[in-house]
């Protein structure tokens, strides 16, 4: 059995990653949005999150990727906040209304601890980039008390190199979403600024940390699996962001291309000029012609 990559960090460099953290946090430029707010003197920024952690929920997960969730589930974090606005998130409630509560950092490293008592493969950090130093703390307060099993880092893929950095080492797989490629896109969708080419430097720092998605017994044990929601009318951006993964990160990426995306959270009420087919969900033959565009380029990890 691999061990994970953070049980051969040592305890001082360890250390210096949560410092480094910290001091990334206030003023906090720990996600690309370079918020700068004084989370140590209470700013709380665009993610409305302070210094401590804070969930809405935690327990085996079932439904991830066949690799992830494998036959135990996925022992997931659900983190509250978000660094990204997505109008249509089907979080709504974790991620813009910050249902949940503050915890300490004993209290997380005593769910990553419960959670592989319980048998989970991994632990699966969702949604948690502006909660990186807390997380980092408990993880090493966890390591000391015995934890062995995969961090899984899950995330919108709107990522700043300078904290991704942070986690070499630690963080054994990655599982970034990439959601569009056009700006215009993620500005109007998500309140993201230049979206497409952040994701994609950090797609890159993310497989020249883990690589290829790895297994052991069926199970993930380290490497990057990328998501795509496939989104009502946007066919021509799927293609675009297949292209980008086949030709610049790997052909032997594991890509889950996903059809759930159905009208949730404020879609609804402030659908954008030119966004009308977001109202709908996506039809089999949109989702269909995704897929064999995969094909096509080679990219038949996760399809199966």
């Amino acid at each position: 059995m691999t061990l994970p990559g953070y049980l051969t960090i040592p305890e001082n460099t360890f250390n210096a990653r949560i410092h480094a953290a910290w001091e990334r946090s206030s003023p906090c430029m720990l996600c690309p949005r370079q918020c700068m707010a004084l989370r140590k003197k209470g700013d709380l920024g665009f993610c409305r999150t302070g210094t401590h952690p804070h969930i809405a929920s935690y327990g085996p997960h079932f439904g991830e990727e066949g690799p992830i969730s494998g036959t135990r589930g996925s022992g997931t974090v659900f983190f509250t906040g978000c660094t990204m606005g997505c109008r249509f998130c089907q979080n709504y409630e974790i991620s813009h209304d910050r249902v949940g509560q503050e915890i300490t950092v004993h209290d997380l490293a005593d769910i990553f601890l419960h959670l592989q008592e319980r048998g989970c493969h991994n632990i699966n950090l969702v949604t948690p980039t502006h909660q990186v130093p807390a997380i980092l703390e408990a993880l090493l307060i966890a390591i000391k008390g015995d934890l062995q099993i995969p961090i899984v880092y899950n995330t919108s893929g709107y990522e700043s190199p300078g904290t991704l950095r942070l986690l070499e080492g630690i963080i054994d797989i990655y599982m970034p979403d990439f959601k569009y490629v056009d700006e215009e896109t993620g500005k109007n969708l998500s309140r993201t600024t230049n979206y497409p080419r952040i994701c994609e430097e950090a797609l890159r720092e993310m497989h020249r940390q883990a690589g290829d998605l790895t297994l052991e017994g069926g199970i993930a044990n380290r490497g990057l699996l990328i998501r795509h929601l496939v989104l009502p009318g946007r066919t021509s951006e799927s293609e675009r962001i297949i292209k980008f993964i086949a030709e610049q990160i790997s052909r032997d990426t594991w890509l889950n291309i996903m059809d759930q995306y159905r009208p949730a959270g404020e879609i609804r009420k402030t659908c954008p000029d030119g966004y009308i087919d977001m109202l709908r969900r996506v039809s089999d033959k949109e989702f269909n012609h995704v897929r064999k565009v995969a094909e096509k380029y080679g990219l038949v990890r996760g399809l199966e």
